[in-house]
């Protein structure tokens, strides 16, 4: 159960490093902070699929009311709903046809796990990498302006990722970007 919840820190983590190499920053912030706040986002995020899970599956089950297997029957059914959700069906598709050796299945419901979550995964890999797409041409943008400039001043010599690295930062602090791509990505996945 507890490996679907760290499914999303991949597209986080996978953001917040575009983010690091389009402002042109190697090790700031370090691995150990993106991790965290990934971690951190993350539990925030899944907060209601956490909270049904404990009200439908783990509460009942340590009131004895549930037994093991029924419970965790129980625990995934929310975990499935929130990853179909998030799930493009061209990835679905894909994972189905690989999955299948003749085998259709009548509902979504009969779909295995083994198919959803390498589905899920892609589908939030690519939606990264589109909003990674996203967050890099600004910075491009900048690098573009400051290089341009130094050549026309003759300033060859001066590495323009030097020059632009403060415009970067400047420009990330002033429209706030930690909270516009925190936001965004939490927005992103419609629990919050």
């Amino acid at each position: 159960m507890h490996r679907e919840l760290f499914l999303v820190i991949t597209y986080i983590i996978v953001v917040f490093s575009i983010l690091r190499q389009a402002m042109g920053l190697q090790q700031t912030p370090s691995n150990q902070i993106l991790v965290g706040l990934a971690l951190f986002l993350t539990l925030f995020i899944m907060t209601p699929v956490l909270d049904e899970v404990y009200e439908k599956a783990a509460k009942p089950y340590m009131n004895e009311t549930l037994e093991a297997g029924v419970a965790l029957d129980v625990a995934m059914k929310p975990f499935r709903k929130f990853m179909l959700s998030q799930t493009r069906e061209t990835d679905l598709a894909v994972f189905l046809d690989l999955s299948k050796r003749g085998q259709t299945y009548a509902d979504i419901d009969d779909v295995p796990m083994t198919v959803i979550i390498p589905a899920f995964v892609t589908s939030e890999l690519k939606t990264a990498f589109q909003i990674g797409f996203l967050l890099f041409i600004p910075f491009l943008i900048i690098d573009l302006v400051v290089a341009s400039v130094l050549m026309a001043m003759g300033m060859m010599m001066l590495s323009p990722l030097i020059v632009s690295l403060p415009f970067k930062i400047m420009l990330f602090v002033f429209v706030d970007g930690w909270a516009m791509i925190i936001g965004t990505v939490a927005a992103s996945f419609g629990t919050v």
